[in-house]
């Protein structure tokens, strides 16, 4: 199964360049499920009904949120109601909307997505180690889906990798957001689960993760804010990872990075 999932989508000029170039990336890369981060995609915070029924229709088969979720208040009955549309499985049981989402997918297939958040330097939630191994206890690689991506929402590095290893041969991918960097460890785990620590955004790079910089300076310079975050305007990066699994046993043949448009040196995975 060949898979993209892209970073979380940072604003207006990001969210319509991902709406934009969604069609194109399937047919040149002949996706089978495309997974979407949209936390950010409403000015920064949030996600709203509309914004997601636009990637939908651009072609998300699922979308993951994340510290984020709940920004935007009218997400809350869509939760309920829209099983391609995902918060972290670790958030209170009574918290609108699932952490799980299994689809099918063309030729009999079936691709599960999870999401946990993590607990270092982020809001305290149930233990997303415990969360990410309830999520698969029953599911077997191969047998009941062909791909299945745990997606870590965390702030450390050592938390997503922690996890990597925690859930080594037991998932196709464990792909890390949130710090809107993409960074370059993309590798196959000695169980053969492929694994990234963070993919990025797809957002304006010329920016503080994502945002105009000219409050994150204030901010950081003076320690005055007050005034609202909001989304660089210039033109966006698209960040992601691209997994192709093996259908027989759902592990990975291969990881590789995307970046497309904007200022990051260009990366394609095929």
């Amino acid at each position: 199964m060949k898979v993209l999932y892209l970073g979380d989508i940072v604003g207006r000029a990001a969210r319509s360049a991902v709406c934009q170039k969604l069609p194109m990336l399937r047919e040149r890369l002949k996706l089978d499920f495309i997974i979407v981060n949209g936390e950010n995609a409403a000015g920064g915070f949030g996600i709203t009904p509309e914004i997601c029924e636009d990637l939908f229709l651009a072609g998300a088969d699922c979308l993951v949120t994340g510290n984020h979720a709940f920004d935007k208040r009218e997400i809350m009955t869509l939760m309920n109601a829209e099983p391609r549309l995902l918060r972290p499985a670790n958030y209170p049981p009574q918290t609108p909307g699932s952490g799980v989402g299994s689809y099918e997918v063309a030729g009999g297939r079936r691709a599960v997505v999870i999401q946990v958040m993590g607990r270092l330097f982020m809001d305290p939630l149930d233990c997303p180690f415990a969360a990410a191994s309830a999520a698969v206890e029953n599911l077997r690689l191969g047998r009941d889906a062909q791909f299945v991506l745990l997606d870590v929402h965390a702030e450390a590095t050592s938390e997503k990798m922690a996890m990597g290893h925690f859930m080594d041969g037991r998932v196709s991918a464990v792909i890390g957001t949130h710090t809107h960097v993409p960074t370059a460890d993309l590798q196959l785990l000695p169980g053969g689960t492929a694994y990234q620590t963070d993919i990025g955004m797809c957002g304006d790079y010329n920016s503080v993760i994502g945002m105009d910089p000219a409050e994150p300076l204030q901010r950081f310079t003076r320690k005055i804010g007050g005034q609202r975050l909001e989304p660089a305007m210039g033109e966006p990066t698209l960040c992601g990872v691209y997994v192709e699994t093996d259908d027989r046993n759902g592990l990975p043949l291969r990881i590789a990075p995307l970046r497309h448009g904007g200022r990051l040196e260009q990366r394609w995975p095929v």
